[in-house]
């Protein structure tokens, strides 16, 4: 018996684009659903094809990568896993403008078949209509000033 590091070789070429995706907003723990697990998780299931395989690749369950996927706020995270898996992919929009410009999104990075790594993008777009919110006066606030005049 050889003393051999087990690769898995892919079950097919992904030649899908993943869509960046916001992470699912899970209590963080080290051993948990981290956002950089989430992505790596979807990267491998590209990969591999294999959710057990990816869970397995990302130190988690299959049963854990499911009841993910069934979190409330997952809509990005199911629509990365359908792309990973080749199937088609629903346009998913996150209406949390806080979300966007403070938490990065993720995409999972594919060359010839293989995950490579993970890109983080900030949604730049999201800063003006999130600013332009914090900045617009509220009525509370203009009777305020009206008072103190």
């Amino acid at each position: 018996m050889t003393n051999q590091k087990h690769t898995s070789s892919p079950r097919r070429c992904f030649s899908g684009r993943i869509p960046a995706f916001c992470p699912v907003p899970v209590r963080r723990h080290h051993n948990g659903w981290t956002p950089d697990r989430q992505g790596h998780f979807i990267g491998f299931l590209a990969q591999t094809g294999s959710i057990a395989q990816a869970a397995r690749m990302v130190g988690m369950s299959r049963q854990s990568a499911y009841a993910l996927r069934k979190h409330p706020d997952a809509g990005g995270f199911a629509a990365a896993w359908d792309a990973a898996l080749g199937l088609p992919v629903p346009k998913v929009t996150v209406s949390d403008f806080r979300l966007l410009t403070l938490e990065a999104m993720i995409r999972p990075i594919m060359r010839g078949g293989l995950y490579c790594g993970l890109e983080r993008k900030v949604s730049t777009s999201a800063i003006l209509p999130l600013l332009d919110r914090l900045m617009r006066p509220s009525p509370l606030g203009r009777a305020k000033d009206a008072l103190l005049r």
